[in-house]
């Protein structure tokens, strides 16, 4: 054995002695919060002078603090100034995009010079991000060409090594021919693609059955590629054939996993619905039929407001025309499906645009457009657990649930903005970040 081997093995044994090459365990003591408000994520109003006890990284109780004992080995957090609310579930991001600035190359640039583990250190930082605004949970539809980074991202979290939310993760995605970038070079060059690529039912299940075997939590499929406005109306490319979705979805519910769908509109969102996803993404202009059709079948919704408001071309230009007429309809389709008493589920596409920016901009939107802020929050919290299977265990402040907490000055009742100011969270029982009490 040389002597750089040794050495290395030694230092590999210092590190494993100390703990620093495994895992953090989760705590196993006893601790309290004192909650001055708390919106538990299930109920329609708001409690006062709560006390939440937590045994390692779930709720043991919540009570009103004039009947309970507070434990005697308890650590107590004093939130009783704050609203507590549960950590809070993003159904639709995008960790290894960075809301690609298109004068510096726009999202091309990041597959074609990128090296993976330069996009996995910013993926890390964006997961990090997601944790200091709330977000326990996140749904991450896909790496954009970065492979099953989401993966190993997942495992770095779970595993202690890094902050970050609990991944649900869908891998690569899944289009068609012509149906994903990159695109627009030279035919003689082949590009890597930013999604997995196949055709026809029997290639498509084989790439489902690759995805979920790599450890798929989702799966994502492109049911619309570009847009454009044709006659005054916005029109999608439509990819996937409803035999070839049904392929894909008929695998995932095998392996009891579901299928997200991004789809604009028209042919490409309605053979969503004919093949059974799981969930609509974006759904940009959503017809009165495909509503009642969402009704009936069960099917969630992920518009995804704010990211449409950014990166607009100039007016005049045909890509100006579609940039604001996504907006508009968009504001059209989220009332209706609203009204209609369509399953939603807050997302933002964070990814699509910076993760410097607040992520819970998507509030404010989804308030200006007509939900009550109990609602925008119950879209964050209870809500999208029942779409991930995990009804009771995340997205409310229950008994038996994980501790995932997080609080913020003031009513966002009131006032929807504070929910881009948390200023304390907790995930599975580990304070991450407090900026309430330490005040």
């Amino acid at each position: 054995m040389g002597i750089t081997r040794r050495i290395l093995l030694s230092l590999a044994a210092i590190l494993l002695g100390a703990g620093l090459g495994s895992a953090q365990q989760p705590g196993t003591r006893t601790m309290v919060i004192r909650a001055g408000s708390l919106i538990d994520g299930s109920s329609d109003t708001p409690r006062a002078n709560q006390v939440i006890v937590i045994r390692g990284n779930r709720i043991e109780s919540v009570s009103d603090a004039s009947s309970v004992r507070v434990p005697s080995d308890a650590a107590v957090i004093d939130l009783s100034h704050a609203t507590v609310l549960p950590g809070l579930i993003e159904s639709h991001t995008h960790l290894f995009l960075q809301g690609e600035d298109p004068e510096k190359g726009g999202y091309d640039v990041q597959l074609l010079k990128f090296p993976i583990s330069y996009r996995a250190a910013r993926a890390t930082v964006s997961a990090r991000r997601a944790l200091e605004q709330g977000f326990t949970t996140v749904r991450d539809l896909e790496t954009e060409g970065a492979g099953y980074g989401d993966m190993g991202l997942k495992m770095a979290i779970n595993e202690g090594y890094i902050p970050g939310p609990r991944i649900f993760g869908v891998t690569r995605a899944i289009s068609t021919t012509g149906g994903y970038p990159l695109e627009g070079y030279a035919p003689e060059i082949e590009v890597p693609k930013g999604a997995q690529l196949g055709d026809g039912p029997v290639q498509l299940r084989k790439i489902a059955r690759q995805q979920l075997d790599n450890g798929a939590d989702w799966l994502k499929v492109y049911m619309t590629h570009r847009s454009w406005v044709a006659n005054g109306k916005l029109v999608s490319q439509p990819t996937l054939t409803v035999d070839e979705l049904k392929a894909i979805v008929d695998e995932a519910h095998g392996w009891q996993k579901k299928v997200a769908c991004h789809a604009y509109n028209g042919i490409g969102l309605q053979r969503a619905l004919d093949g059974g996803c799981d969930s609509i993404e974006h759904g940009l202009d959503i017809t009165d039929a495909q509503i009642q059709q969402m009704l009936r079948q069960g099917t969630w919704y992920c518009p995804t407001l704010a990211v449409y408001y950014y990166w607009w071309a100039p007016a005049d230009t045909a890509e100006g025309q579609r940039d604001r007429m996504r907006a508009s309809t968009h504001e059209v389709s989220f009332k209706k499906a609203l009204a209609a008493g369509v399953k939603i589920v807050f997302g933002t596409d964070v990814g699509g645009f910076p993760w410097s920016d607040s992520i819970a901009q998507e509030f404010v939107k989804m308030v200006d457009y007509g939900m009550a802020p109990m609602q925008a929050i119950k879209s964050a919290t209870s809500a999208p657990a029942v779409m991930l299977d995990q009804q009771g265990k995340l997205g409310v402040i229950a008994p038996g649930a994980v501790a995932d907490v997080i609080a913020i000055q003031g009513d966002p009742l009131r006032d929807i903005k504070l929910m881009q100011n948390v200023g304390f969270v907790m995930k599975e029982g580990v304070v991450f970040k407090d900026d309430i009490t330490r005040h």
